[in-house]
């Protein structure tokens, strides 16, 4: 019943958007939506940075406007986490993602702001960008946007909405998205819409046996790509997405480190970030870092360069 309901809420909030789209708020600049249907474990995230490199080599200067979930210290109004330069805000205020982004898109400016289009009018006014990436932004219907890319899996092809599944909304949602991009070998059916592959793999190995943990979206993905990528990983420890570290969180890992025979500690570079204020461990801590591929390559940067030729936002 309460699924029925949140379904019920999501299409209705979706078809009063198509209704009357001249109400939402449109940036000088095109904005290009990086979205989900579910929560958290995507790639989202990963995917975002991966187009964000993409502009940034064809030339364009992109600004990635983020809500920046789950932040410490929630300040009111717009947090420049990184001007295109270097970082400007600690993690404390950023939040971990944005950081994150900040760190491995040099050149790319990270706005965050629960008003997206604020965070965009201030990134096009103050830091001359001239495409805007969102992220997380498939719900954020109320600003509009020139591409709407969507990330999907198998499981969302059989999953249920919230409370009883991880789907924020129905998938006849879907049918809003312009281009929709699973994982390679996941079962999806497009509906029409361009399908692309994303390849995600850790880009480093190291031949110590490992004790893995993550608080992340989907832990065991992160820990699959670590066995795929040649480490050796003795324990897995999963905490929750965005969890807040301490300094017995680290001591504990590091006893189970030992008991289980692991030499070092690896984790997600998101979860990195939220580590730095703490005392280091007893054992060596790693952050892994992954890289993104989608294929086919040319067609997926097109559509990007295509996104941006159209000037401000359509739709």
């Amino acid at each position: 019943m309460i699924s029925t309901l949140v379904a019920a809420f999501a299409r209705r909030r979706r078809a009063a958007c198509a209704a009357h789209p001249e109400r939402r708020r449109r940036l000088e600049r095109p904005v290009i939506s990086i979205g989900n249907l579910s929560m958290g474990g995507t790639g989202k995230t990963p995917l975002v940075a991966h187009v964000a490199r993409l502009l940034l080599a064809a030339g364009h200067r992109p600004a990635i406007l983020s809500r920046g979930y789950a932040r410490p210290r929630v300040l009111e109004g717009v947090v420049v986490v990184s001007d295109g330069t270097r970082a400007l805000a600690p993690y404390a205020t950023a939040g971990d993602e944005p950081l994150m982004l900040a760190r491995q898109v040099p050149g790319c400016a990270v706005v965050v702001a629960p008003d997206r289009y604020v965070a965009g009018a201030l990134a096009e006014r103050r830091l001359g960008c001239t495409v805007h990436v969102l992220d997380d932004g498939f719900q954020h219907l109320s600003l509009a946007r020139a591409l709407d890319i969507v990330i999907v899996s198998g499981r969302d092809m059989r999953d249920r909405v919230l409370p009883f599944g991880r789907l924020r909304e129905p998938l006849d949602a879907l049918a809003a998205a312009d281009a929709l991009v699973a994982q390679a070998g996941d079962e999806v059916d497009p509906g029409g819409r361009p399908l692309f592959r994303m390849m995600r793999r850790v880009a480093e190995r190291r031949d110590e046996p490992a004790l893995a943990f993550a608080g992340i979206g989907r832990p065991a993905a992160f820990f699959q790509a670590l066995e795929e990528a040649g480490w050796t990983v003795v324990a897995r420890v999963e905490f929750a997405d965005h969890h807040s570290y301490s300094a017995r969180d680290l001591e504990r890992l590091a006893r189970d480190a030992t008991r289980a025979g692991a030499r070092i500690l690896v984790t997600t570079e998101k979860d990195a970030v939220r580590l730095e204020t703490l005392p280091p461990p007893a054992l060596p801590l790693v952050a892994a870092p992954l890289e993104v591929s989608v294929e086919p390559a040319a067609e997926f940067a097109a559509m990007l360069h295509a996104a941006c030729g159209r000037g401000s936002a359509t739709s």
